[in-house]
């Protein structure tokens, strides 16, 4: 499982640990990464994604997984996402 947010693609960053004498080694920033279930009101299903911290406050504030998946970017999304993204498209406009 790759450490890879599903709905907006943020990833591992790398850097730098620095000393206090100013060693630097290299290391990695991960993202903060949730396992949760989402609720369409479109479908009136739930879906599992991992997705980081800061794409939930994402969701919530625009207003649900529907609201969200209306203006996320097809290249961020995982295949999943883009599954249920393509489902409540078909839904809402049915």
């Amino acid at each position: 499982m790759s450490r890879r947010c599903e709905l907006t693609g943020k990833g591992p960053m790398s850097g730098n640990n620095v000393s206090h004498a100013k060693n630097r080694t290299r290391r990695r920033f991960l993202p903060n990464l949730q396992d949760v279930t989402l609720q369409s009101d479109v479908l009136g299903r739930s879906f599992k994604f991992r997705i980081s911290n800061a794409a939930l406050r994402t969701v919530d504030h625009r207003g649900g997984l529907d609201a969200f998946m209306a203006k996320a970017k097809e290249a961020e999304l995982s295949v999943a996402a883009r599954k249920v993204k393509t489902e409540i498209q078909k839904a809402t406009v049915a």
